[in-house]
């Protein structure tokens, strides 16, 4: 396992879209408990029209044993939301025995989410296996760790059919560390308001937003709202190091829309980075790439399937 020191904490991203697949799945050394956010990973079913190759099945397979690794490690497990790249859908065994700090599974949810989570924790008796918890504006401390939730928020621009989740403040010794997954910038005002409030961390991990789908199945307004939300972040210095992927990271040219961002950052003094970056590893955004993987012209980009 490869640790990156941020003070109290010791952090790994295990996978993330600039790593090849579809998630931001992170294990946290929190003062010597083992915390695990959003621990799953899936791929694109279709993208320009064509299914994932032979290179993204392989890096999703070694993602999944990596997170079914630190699953079974993990004495506290986030999901902040029941999207397919953000838990582990068809393994209940993994979660026995952990306590699971879920996003509300009966409030402020879509129907798609609502049905996955009943799946999860009712029809493969999660909730009988595990500590369940519900997240949803609530405080946890786990063996002297303090998890701290936000109230749901948007999953991109307020009102998406895409539904809501929560955000996470991990904090020990007076130190904290934000996860933010899928808020798309943060697109969400409430959702940059409470980042901002809560600030001051040592790392922010967070979903860009959907760039290659801007126009035509997410409106030009929302993904410029989001990167406006993740400019003011780095504006207010809401952590030390802010990593941004997921969403954003399936655009090839993902760099060309963080200029302005990034000038902010150098001048605010903020590390800001993809989670590949962040891990020292080399950037493989192969859903993006897909095209020039099978050597294929394919589609124009018009699937859109919830994660």
């Amino acid at each position: 396992m490869e640790w990156i020191k941020e003070g109290p904490f010791r952090v790994s991203i295990l996978a993330a879209d600039s790593m090849g697949v579809r998630s931001l799945a992170t294990l946290v050394d929190a003062c010597g408990t083992l915390v695990g956010l959003d621990l799953g990973a899936s791929l694109a079913p279709r993208r320009y029209g064509l299914p994932p190759h032979q290179l993204e099945l392989q890096a999703l397979e070694e993602a999944m044993n990596v997170i079914r690794d630190s699953i079974a490690q993990s004495q506290a497990i986030t999901i902040t939301h029941y999207h397919y790249d953000h838990f582990v859908r068809d393994e209940p065994e993994l979660y026995r025995g952990k306590v699971l700090l879920i996003k509300d599974p009966a409030n402020n949810i879509n129907w798609s989410q609502r049905g996955r989570a009943r799946r999860l924790l009712e029809v493969n008796k999660v909730r009988e296996m595990a500590d369940v918890r519900v997240a949803d504006g609530n405080v946890y401390e786990v063996n002297g760790v303090r998890f701290e939730f936000s109230p749901a928020v948007w999953h991109g621009e307020p009102g998406t059919p895409v539904g809501r989740l929560v955000m996470v403040r991990v904090s020990c010794n007076d130190e904290s560390i934000v996860f933010a997954s899928d808020v798309q910038g943060p697109a969400d005002p409430e959702a940059l308001r409470q980042l901002i409030a809560w600030g001051n961390a040592r790392l922010l991990m967070l979903s860009g937003p959907p760039t290659y789908f801007a126009g035509f199945k997410v409106p030009v307004e929302a993904v410029q709202s989001g990167l406006n939300g993740l400019l003011q972040l780095v504006r207010a210095r809401a952590a030390d190091t802010i990593v941004v992927d997921h969403h954003l990271l399936r655009d090839l040219n993902y760099r060309s829309h963080l200029e302005a961002h990034m000038r902010e950052a150098s001048v605010s003094g903020i590390r800001l980075v993809s989670a590949a970056e962040y891990m020292g590893r080399e950037t493989r955004q192969l859903e993006a790439m897909r095209r020039q993987l099978w050597g294929k012209e394919g589609k124009e980009e018009r699937e859109f399937e919830e994660e």
